[in-house]
């Protein structure tokens, strides 16, 4: 039995076979995102990364609703209400397309849908989770300012309230209106979204807001001359003496926690994500070596490009077992913020290198569009950036490590 199975043939883009560790639905689900995603994006993603422009992101982002990607891992108001593992495959097979598309569904799903899953009111759940799920409204999430970044907790943006106002809820007839001013940067779909949380300074803490973007005072100007997510829509956040009802704060959360644990959420899926970035290179840089001939051979036939393919695998292998990991123990019994950082950080990271060594092996080839390498390597330049720095997932851990804080 066991040198029959030993003498089975190997899949070079699965040697251990990992599929093997996954459920039928689980691979269903990962088959229903690849197909979608060969069908409708592939054929167009270096075309929009090269324009800086996706076309029609209204009717794509509705298409992924239908297929269910959108809050997928949130139980009611629309949302599909699966596992932790079904959403990180889904966002391994987006991000294999582009860093651009797993972020759309990414800050729809696990920061703004998120937040007011779980940090809404009903009637804030009512009015915006099912339009989301669907598609048919987008979100954005406003943390990050121009002088805020790893440090969330110096944010400018305040709110205040104002007794004058005319809001029908109990809280509202208490202390009136809210006002919002300030600025956030950084805003994946921004300019496009139809709502938008907005964490801001208060009295009482850091509050979050659900801001609908048609509000007066609400602006969101395009962020241009991107070199990296180009697929992908990112703006400022611009709330001038923005007026909102006391209805729209949400009630659930005082403090960094709220933005902290969406941000966790969102973090846990870019560490399959990135592994899908990291598989499509990968796959890129295999498949040419093999077609590529020098000195009367392909150059796969080569000792030092054996070593590259070699080091690539082993890479994308272990982040693949460490975002299933992950995504077990979520399930099982949910994650600690430095699981996450090891995720975050390790996947990341790792991903790039993967990227940047499967340039080499395509040569100038590796920086054409004709070719998916360059593309998301510039990615991942952002995706090692954001929603927690190198520097900041390090310590984290350092601190989980030892228990000394170092972030000061």
């Amino acid at each position: 039995m066991h040198a029959q199975q030993a003498g089975r043939p190997a899949d070079p883009l699965d040697l251990l076979e990992l599929d093997s560790l996954l459920t039928p639905d689980e691979r269903a689900v990962r088959e229903a995102v690849r197909t979608f995603c060969d069908r409708r994006v592939d054929p167009h993603i270096a075309g929009w990364f090269e324009q800086g422009e996706i076309e029609d992101i209204r009717g794509l982002t509705k298409e992924l609703g239908e297929l269910g990607l959108l809050g997928m891992h949130l139980e009611g108001y629309g949302c599909a209400g699966m596992s932790a593992v079904d959403y990180g495959l889904a966002c391994l097979e987006l991000e294999a397309t582009d860093s651009g598309l797993r972020s759309l569904v990414s800050v729809q799903g696990s920061l703004a849908m998120y937040a007011i899953h779980a940090f809404g009111s009903e009637e804030q759940k009512e009015e915006w989770l099912p339009r989301m799920a669907a598609g048919t409204a987008i979100g954005c999430f406003g943390l990050t300012e121009p002088d805020s970044g790893s440090d969330p907790g110096s944010m400018r943006t305040a709110a205040r309230r104002d007794g004058g106002g005319t809001s029908r809820s109990s809280e509202a007839e208490s202390g009136g209106d809210w006002v919002l001013d300030g600025r956030k940067m950084w805003i994946t779909n921004g300019s496009v979204a139809d709502v938008a949380v907005v964490w801001a300074r208060t009295e009482d803490g850091i509050r979050g807001f659900v801001v609908p973007t048609d509000t007066p005072g609400v602006s969101a100007p395009a962020i241009k001359h991107k070199m990296s997510l180009r697929a992908s829509v990112t703006s400022e956040l611009v709330l001038d003496s923005v007026r909102l009802p006391g209805s729209a704060v949400l009630p659930g959360v005082r403090g960094l926690r709220g933005p902290l644990s969406c941000l966790s959420e969102a973090r846990y899926g870019i560490a399959w994500g990135a592994m899908g970035a990291a598989r499509s290179a990968f796959r890129a840089a295999l498949a040419y070596a093999g077609d590529r001939v020098q000195f009367g051979r392909p150059i796969s036939g080569f000792q030092l490009t054996q070593a590259k393919l070699t080091d690539m695998s082993l890479e994308l292998n272990k982040g693949f077992l460490l975002a299933l990991h992950l995504g077990r123990t979520k399930d099982d019994r949910g994650l600690r913020p430095e699981q996450v950082s090891y995720g975050k950080l390790n996947n990341t990271r790792a991903a790039l290198e993967i990227c940047r060594t499967a340039r080499t092996v395509l040569g100038a080839n590796g920086i054409s569009l004709e070719y998916p390498v360059i593309r998301h390597a510039n990615n991942l330049e952002s995706i090692l950036t954001y929603e927690g720095t190198v520097e900041m997932h390090t310590l984290v851990i350092g601190q989980a490590l030892t228990g000394q804080a170092a972030f000061r």
